[in-house]
């Protein structure tokens, strides 16, 4: 008869057979490649700015605080956008 081989021990390596569900995990794979990618890259911190506000009250009084006789203010940090240069001014709709 001869000598023969069982598939699992050939020297022949296996080729997989394009299939649908290979297909989606090959593109759900660059998908997820794509994707990350943009997270990965860093960008500069925006320069930021701290902007505070007196509180008021209902009467539009300012309102101090007790223990140090100050002023409350209301702070919040916001996002610094560079200002165009020569810039062309946005035409009047008619």
């Amino acid at each position: 008869m001869g000598r023969e081989t069982s598939p699992c021990n050939s020297t022949i390596p296996r080729t997989i057979t394009p299939t649908k569900e290979n297909n989606m995990k090959h593109l759900l794979i660059a998908l997820t490649l794509v994707l990350g990618s943009q997270f990965v890259i860093a960008d500069k911190p925006k320069e930021t700015k701290r902007v505070c506000v007196d509180v008021k009250d209902k009467q539009g009084k300012e309102v101090k605080d007790p223990k140090t006789g100050k002023v409350k203010q209301s702070c919040k940090e916001v996002k610094v956008h560079k200002k165009l240069e020569n810039a062309t001014a946005v035409p009047v709709k008619k």
